[in-house]
This record gives C-alpha cells, structure tokens and sequence, in this order.
C-alpha cells in the first residue's frame, strides 16, 4: 500500500540502504492535476481532499489496474512506471500504458459527469510518456528513505506534460515512445522541453 509491490519485495529483502539502486529500462508515466491551486483556494480542505482522491483514482488507478507501479504522490502529481522485463519487453509495457493513459481519460469523463450533475467543477489532467533508462533506487536521507526513479528520461516524461498546458492535449508522448508502437500517431510538431538541449517531436495518441 504505501511502497508498491517492486519497492515492497526490495525492502523484504534487505535493499533498505541508502544508496541501494539499480539501472533499469521502463515506460515512465508523469500526470498532473490541472488548476489544482485555484481548486484549494476555492474549496474547503476535506473537499479539496477528496478531488485528490478522485484524480488519483482516475489516474493511479488506471496504472495499478493496468500492470504499472505508482512509485510517487508529489503533491498533485503521479510518477510510474511500466517496467520493460520480460515478456514481449518495450512494446508490451507501452501498450499498457497507453492502455492505462485512455483508460485514465475514461474515467476521468465518467467522474465528471457525475461532479456536473452535482454542480461541482470538473476536473482535468495532463500526462507525458516517455520511455528510457532510470536509475530507480533508494533515495533521502538515512532516517527517510524513498524509493523513486531518476535520471534524464525522468525529467522528461515530467516535461512532457507539462508540456500538455502549452498544447491543450492531454496526453502527449515522447519520440522514442511512439517509436513502440505503430500506430497512427499525430504529430504535434517540434518543442523545446525545459532543460533538455535539442528539439523533440512531440506526439499525441491516435483516437480509439
């Protein structure tokens, strides 16, 4: 419940130091809640605690249900991952995640219509998917350790959706995750990611 099922079986088995990681290929999931400020302003805190909970049951849910690992709650936000290994490897964890990612649409729609006939307002995410190498590991301090993923690929896939406020999609993949998958992808054209050198070609997912 609170480390996940990758992280839970390292701490069982005595990967508890500071420092204890491992380089790992994974499909990267970064969302964030849109107009989160404004809705803790305007909301009293055990409501707003409760959109919270209905955006991350719209959005880590999907990723639990669709074979992911939530690895971080930061604030708003959710970081996981969709580990390559094993069968079918790269392809079949971007397949979950996208899975995961229109699963997350769905019933981020389903939830709203219910919050308008309740005349609350509706809520929207941003997500980016990337796919590259992570240093994933415990990081902290000795008396708080966390385990998490870090490295460039996971600033990216945290970019990319940023990026999503820019473009006003709500899902947008990186090059190298598109490149998994074939499929009639749309080409949103060439940015610039915040802290990254080169211009990348950014794409958003083929309609169902």
């Amino acid at each position: 419940a609170y480390l996940g099922s990758h992280a839970g079986r390292r701490v069982l088995d005595g990967q508890i130091k500071l420092g204890d990681g491992e380089t790992l290929s994974a499909v990267i999931w970064y969302s964030d809640l849109r107009q989160s400020t404004t809705l803790a302003d305007q909301l009293p805190a055990a409501e707003f605690l409760n959109v919270l909970n209905a955006y991350f049951d719209c959005t880590a849910g999907a990723v639990l249900d669709h074979g992911g690992e939530v690895l971080r709650f930061i604030g708003d936000a959710v970081l996981a991952i969709f580990s390559v290994e094993g069968p079918g490897g790269a392809e079949r964890a971007a397949r979950m995640a996208l899975a995961a990612a229109r699963d997350a649409e769905s019933r981020m729609t389903h939830k709203n219509a219910d919050r308008r006939a309740r005349d609350e307002p509706v809520l929207a995410f941003g997500l980016g998917l990337h796919v590259g190498d992570v240093m994933y590991g415990n990081i902290g301090v000795p008396e708080r350790l966390e385990f998490s993923v870090i490295g460039p690929a996971a600033n990216e896939a945290c970019r990319l959706e940023g990026l999503t406020k820019e473009i006003g999609r709500t899902v947008v993949v990186s090059s190298a995750f598109k490149g998994l998958l074939h499929l009639e992808w749309e080409s949103l054209g060439r940015h610039v990611l915040r802290g990254v050198a080169a211009e990348q070609e950014i794409f958003a997912p083929p309609a169902r």
